[in-house]
């Protein structure tokens, strides 16, 4: 990125930061920190604090496990199945109703069953998981694979490719792109759908963590876990741009259109 570009980025931070410093000046003059609010320098203190005894490491790698774990298997599946569907018009055409009934459904809806089902802890939380990273990899890949030129298929054909070198040499690079916008939209839910669980029935991770300080009356230790938990998809957002960036080059500025 060029200087002016640089200097373009961090323009960006010119609004938070005056915000940071507006809060801090309030607080200071004012008074205004109780049971719902807190100062940047409260926050920032209980940032350290989580940070040095070792609570803000832990539920971070819980959040982080099981948005990870749910995220390979939900979209792991989304990507097996979307290739079959996109590439078999028939299987297509037979699972159409069923991926519009099931696909509505809120993930967390399903955490009475899962808990039924798992009990507490990670299996339940990675099976929602799953579940909420399933669909938008099942539903662009298969847009993807099935927008995929005819005419590279027929060429594959006609040298003698088998349908598994055909999906492997010439559907999945043409698709891949594409796939890939997938799985970041897929690894974004993820990280949403393992707090929302966190906070709403699962005793882990940084969702918990978030509400247990709420409960105790320490917002600037809640505020801290919620800004560090921006802080984190921020990160991963990034790591998935670079990524793509660095897999495909131009090719990863391609849109789904809606």
């Amino acid at each position: 990125m060029s200087g002016a570009g640089r200097r373009i980025g961090w323009r960006g931070l010119v609004i938070p930061v005056g915000f940071v410093v507006i809060a801090e000046l309030a607080a200071r003059l004012t008074g205004w920190e109780s049971s719902m609010l807190a100062s940047p320098s409260a926050i920032v203190l209980a940032f350290f604090s989580a940070l040095t005894d070792g609570t803000l490491a832990v539920a971070t790698l819980q959040t982080l496990a099981t948005s990870l774990a749910g995220l390979a298997i939900g979209a792991g599946l989304g990507l097996l199945i979307g290739i079959l569907l996109g590439l078999v018009r028939t299987a297509d055409r037979l699972m159409e109703f069923s991926i519009e009934a099931f696909r509505p459904i809120p993930a967390v809806a399903l955490i009475p069953i899962a808990l039924l089902i798992f009990g507490f802890g990670f299996r339940m939380e990675i099976a929602i998981v799953a579940f909420a990273a399933f669909w938008p990899v099942l539903i662009l890949t298969r847009t993807a694979v099935s927008g995929v030129e005819p005419r590279l298929i027929q060429v594959a054909r006609a040298l003698g490719f088998g349908a598994f070198a055909r999906v492997w040499k010439i559907v999945l690079p043409a698709a891949l792109p594409r796939i890939f916008v997938a799985f970041r939209l897929a690894a974004g839910i993820a990280l949403i759908v393992a707090v929302t669980v966190e906070i709403a029935a699962n005793p882990l991770g940084l969702g918990y963590n978030m509400m247990l300080a709420q409960q105790t009356l320490r917002p600037e230790l809640m505020l801290a876990l919620l800004v560090w938990l921006g802080g984190v998809g921020w990160a991963l957002n990034h790591a998935m741009l670079w990524s793509q960036s660095r897999l495909f080059g131009p090719a990863a500025l391609v849109r789904i259109d809606p």
